[in-house]
């Protein structure tokens, strides 16, 4: 695969990916994710971003979390 970025070769990885809701602070670790290898740039499949929206959901969902750090899962919490 191509970044879209800067045209380098793109890699499976990990990543972490953050979210700033205003009031809570959402970090996912161990992303399952693309990544270049020139310019660093992350991307995500349409499955794994369903899945990072689904868990900011049950997040936000949850009362009075300012900061959550949680572990990416491939299953519904």
């Amino acid at each position: 695969m191509t970044c879209f970025m800067c045209k380098g070769d793109v890699r499976d990885g990990l990543s972490v990916f953050t979210a700033d809701l205003g009031g809570c602070v959402v970090v996912i670790k161990n992303v399952p994710s693309g990544v270049c290898g020139q310019c660093g740039e992350v991307s995500y499949s349409d499955g794994v971003t369903r899945r990072i929206e689904q868990i900011i959901r049950s997040v936000t969902q949850s009362a009075g979390a300012e900061v959550a750090v949680i572990c990416y899962s491939e299953k519904a919490a």
